[in-house]
């Protein structure tokens, strides 16, 4: 069991998909209790009692979507797909069931004036988590392994590509093309290298690292530029955006795998395995097939 919650799972997702999540959570507790009328909500005797129900459904969507969207842009290094795990987002999930039950109790305070005591607030927490864990536990571990069914099964079916022991004469051919030059954004830091010694370009804040083949060994200066920024300065299909974080040259990826998370393309017989975000999952396969 502790073995799943370590597994890598998929964080990265469009703000527009956070909040639809949101307002469907939003949508179901407002009309949820406004149908059934639960928790003794049916013999609340109050004007406009409708809407107030509602406002249930809206306190639900704003905590959530101030979850699901806030957290992972104040501290991005924590919900990187690097480090983002099963258990993490289990207790993503089960977090923010506990921030709606807290902030609609806070809601219901404000509308009667009614404060609980200690115990009601403990005993409340207690029943919320005890039925939010298993559906929040279920949902993630069925998403981890159709995830992981799928990216495993997609990547096998993958052609291998030219594998170390004979890529050299690949290598041989792919020299002599026209040199490649990316400059940074002094306009006067450059790295200057042939396209077939090029692994790929990662970023990280202000910087990105280049990392090419230098007499058969890997190395990896920085160089101030955006990603964007250099990505443009190569005008070759064979080398392209797969992350947000990462360019990659595609003749140099020698096997791909797949997890939960997606495609990982190895290079460098192994040494090096860059991520594929899914939004260019479609266009890379396309790629990696026409190779």
């Amino acid at each position: 069991m502790f073995r799943l919650l370590r597994q890598p799972y998929p964080i990265e997702e469009p703000a527009g998909v956070a909040l639809r999540r949101a307002a469907l959570i939003g949508l179901f507790v407002g009309l949820f209790l406004l149908i059934f009328q639960p928790f003794g909500i049916a013999a609340w005797q109050t004007p406009y009692k409708t809407p107030k129900i509602l406002g249930y459904g809206v306190v639900s969507f704003a905590v959530t979507a101030l979850h699901f969207l806030v957290w992972p842009r104040l501290f991005p290094a924590a919900f990187s797909d690097r480090v983002w795990t099963v258990g993490k987002a289990i207790l993503l999930i089960v977090t923010n069931i506990l921030l709606i039950t807290v902030a609609n109790r806070l809601y219901l305070v404000a509308l009667t004036g009614i404060k609980p005591g200690m115990s009601s607030w403990l005993s409340m927490l207690a029943i919320t988590f005890l039925i939010g864990i298993f559906p929040s536990v279920g949902a993630v571990v069925a998403g981890y392994v159709i995830r992981l069914r799928q990216y495993v099964r997609q990547a096998a079916e993958l052609p291998v590509h030219t594998p170390p022991a004979v890529a050299e004469s690949v290598h041989a051919e792919l020299t002599e093309a026209t040199s490649l030059t990316l400059v940074a954004d002094n306009e006067k830091d450059t790295i200057t290298l042939q396209p077939g010694e090029l692994l790929y370009i990662e970023s990280s804040d202000n910087y990105c690292t280049v990392v090419y083949l230098k007499n058969g060994q890997p190395i990896k200066p920085l160089l101030r530029s955006s990603l964007s920024r250099l990505e443009g300065q190569i005008d070759r299909a064979d080398i392209v955006r797969c992350h947000r974080s990462f360019v990659v040259n595609l003749d140099r990826v020698e096997k791909v795998t797949g997890n939960a998370q997606g495609y990982k393309l190895h290079l460098f017989d192994g040494q090096f395995q860059i991520p594929v975000a899914r939004k260019y999952n479609d266009s890379l396969v396309a790629q990696l097939k026409a190779l």
